[in-house]
């Protein structure tokens, strides 16, 4: 009986545990030396441990837009409980002088490698894990010379959505979509009039929502 009881209070103590996001996990953030990246890794550094990935620095280096070099990360940090992705480029520029290759660009260069972390890391993350992608505001709020910008953040918020209720052994799956970040202002400036900026600290709140939270298939706005 005693046994019993102790394995039972055991695992009511492993169950608040997680709830209240006291269980270390081991957490790849894509990105992370990157502005957003960083706003990931100082709200998690602290609770778990964050293997840093980035395609010349961090703990791992990886080409995000080589599958071969995804597979390959994969392989080399083993079984993880989340996987962040902040990373990604787009074309800008008006759409009468946009063509189909930079229209591409967009896609290839940030929503299908995110959506690839996803496809490649299915097996790497544990049961119950969670995916994080990033997208972004253009395509709530448009900007000039933003479509393709637009099309990438729609294209990774809609396969998050839909991606969901598919997952398998209950990995969750959200995107954080956040407004232009204070730290990026001078570098943004001219280019999202009227836009608010958002503090790295929101942000961070955000991917923490993510994966120490419940939700699933949820694009977690910050503006």
């Amino acid at each position: 009986m005693h046994a019993v009881y102790f394995s039972v209070k055991f695992l009511w103590l492993l169950v608040i545990s997680v709830l209240i996001g006291e269980i270390e996990m081991n957490i790849i953030i894509v990105g992370a030396m990157g502005a957003v990246g960083r706003t990931a890794t100082e709200a998690l550094a602290g609770r778990h441990e964050v293997i840093r990935v980035g395609r010349t620095s961090g703990d791992v280096q990886m080409d995000i837009e080589d599958i071969d070099s995804i597979r390959a990360m994969y392989q080399q940090v083993g079984k993880v409980d989340a996987v962040i992705g902040a990373v990604g480029h787009v074309h800008f520029g008006p759409v009468h002088e946009m063509t189909s290759a930079n229209f591409m660009e967009s896609i290839s260069g940030k929503a299908l490698p995110q959506v690839n972390l996803v496809l490649e890391g299915l097996d790497y993350v544990n049961d119950g894990g969670s995916f994080t992608l990033t997208s972004g505001v253009t395509n709530r709020d448009p900007i000039r010379g933003g479509a393709g910008a637009a099309a990438a953040n729609g294209a990774l918020d809609g396969f998050v959505v839909g991606a969901a209720v598919d997952m398998p052994r209950g990995i969750r799956i959200n995107a954080v979509s956040p407004e232009v970040l204070e730290s990026c202002r001078e570098a943004y400036d001219g280019y999202f009039p009227g836009h608010v900026h958002v503090s790295n600290e929101a942000v961070g709140l955000a991917f923490s929502k993510a994966v120490e939270g419940c939700l699933s298939g949820q694009v977690i706005i910050v503006e």
